[in-house]
């Protein structure tokens, strides 16, 4: 073989005479990503792992999502003729459920529900927020019925459902039971809403609210004590688990975290569910999740109408929080800010500092944040719940 059939031969083995349209398109669209993470720092820390993730499996002959290939040996075994890609493997960690609720530890270890104890009426916004939850899985019901080429399954439309309420690894962990080939579109959508979180609720919260409602007040929170603040993980654990049993996994991660926090003879575990633990997870989940984005089954009219429904989803769940907290206003003697209702997203703690901005265009003086935790933290609670019902309803 001479230097030019070499060359040829060589040629050939690149992913470059492998190239698809759809690849050059999902190629570009990672490179979107990575752009609003670095350049306008759209949740960094999600979008990039997500992006390259994406970038890498729609580098043709990459291989780094190939299953392994087995095979039965002579006296009946099965065994490994080839081995699956380095993504396949850390997938299985998405497939089989485990890293969604490790991120709950880790959300629940740097959370404070001091905020949601200390005013528990706010726990009734962080359940409003799921409003846009429901409305979502009807809609995609109807809209299998008016666009052609588009059709949700009960299960699908559950798992698109649940984007709205803004909290990925619950996206990730509900569409792995229910919808596991639509993981891909679904996270990367509940991840890049999650970023948009400063360009959705503002104007939502705005439409349906007054400048005066916006300057409300509030009264100042009660401190609570740490007594208060161990029972509650473990008391809130016990009556989820019993209710709604397929919630357990994720609400029990997220107390547990939380106990960590709050107990004060554990630092060791709460550091490390708060760092190392966290950011391993990040990567690990962020990487097989954006390799799930490949580019024949993602550029499909079913897929692409994910993102606009996750988009309703969002400003719905947004709606409802700020909808009832006006309607709790007509009974209460000290009224709600209803702009913390916007913060049920379980977004935390984006969703309650842009509400506190919102708060201080109107009234530079009116502090919004620590009400604003109280709905913010409820609606992570709230979004596992909802993906527990959900689950039990549809899980085949």
């Amino acid at each position: 073989m001479n230097i030019f059939d070499t060359i040829i031969e060589f040629f050939k083995s690149t992913g470059l005479v492998a190239f698809q349209p759809e690849n050059v398109i999902m190629i570009c669209v990672s490179f979107v990503l990575l752009w609003l993470a670095i350049k306008k720092g759209f949740e960094p820390l999600l979008l990039v792992p997500i992006a390259f993730g994406m970038l890498l499996v729609n580098i043709p002959l990459s291989d780094v999502m190939n299953e392994p290939i087995y095979y039965v040996a002579a006296d009946g075994t099965t065994r490994v003729q080839q081995i699956g890609g380095m993504i396949y493997y850390l997938y299985q960690g998405d497939h089989l459920g485990v890293f969604p609720p490790l991120m709950f530890l880790a959300v629940g270890a740097m959370t404070d529900f001091g905020p949601l104890i200390a005013n528990p009426k706010t726990l009734l916004l962080g359940a409003a927020a799921q409003l846009g939850v429901y409305l979502t899985f009807w809609g995609a019901l109807i809209l299998r019925d008016l666009v052609p080429g588009v059709y949700f399954t009960f299960q699908e439309a559950a798992s698109i459902g649940i984007i709205g309420g803004a909290d990925g690894p619950t996206a990730i962990y509900l569409a792995t039971k229910l919808a596991p080939h639509l993981l891909g579109p679904i996270a990367v959508a509940a991840y890049s809403y999650m970023a948009l979180v400063p360009v959705i609720i503002p104007p939502v919260a705005k439409l349906f609210t007054t400048k005066k409602e916006r300057q409300i007040r509030m009264v100042q929170l009660k401190p609570v004590s740490k007594r208060t603040k161990i029972i509650f993980p473990i008391l809130t654990t016990v009556i989820v688990a019993l209710f709604v049993p397929a919630a357990t996994s994720l609400i029990g991660m997220l107390m547990l975290g939380n106990l960590f926090r709050e107990c004060g003879v554990v630092d060791r575990l709460s550091d490390t569910a708060q760092n190392a633990l966290c950011n391993m997870i990040t990567i690990f989940l962020g990487v097989s999740v954006g390799a799930t984005t490949v580019g024949e089954t993602f550029l499909t009219p079913q897929t692409l109408s994910i993102f606009v429904l996750g988009c309703f989803a969002f400003a719905s769940c947004a709606m409802g929080g700020v909808l009832v907290a006006k309607l709790m206003n007509l009974f209460l003697k000290d009224k709600i800010n209803p702009l913390i209702g916007a913060a049920g997203v379980s977004a935390v703690p984006m969703a309650a500092r842009v509400v506190h901005k919102m708060g201080q265009k109107e009234d530079p003086t009116n502090w919004l944040l620590m009400h604003a935790m109280g709905p913010n933290v409820s609606g992570v609670i709230g979004t596992a719940v909802a993906a527990g019902v959900l689950l039990t309803l549809f899980q085949a």
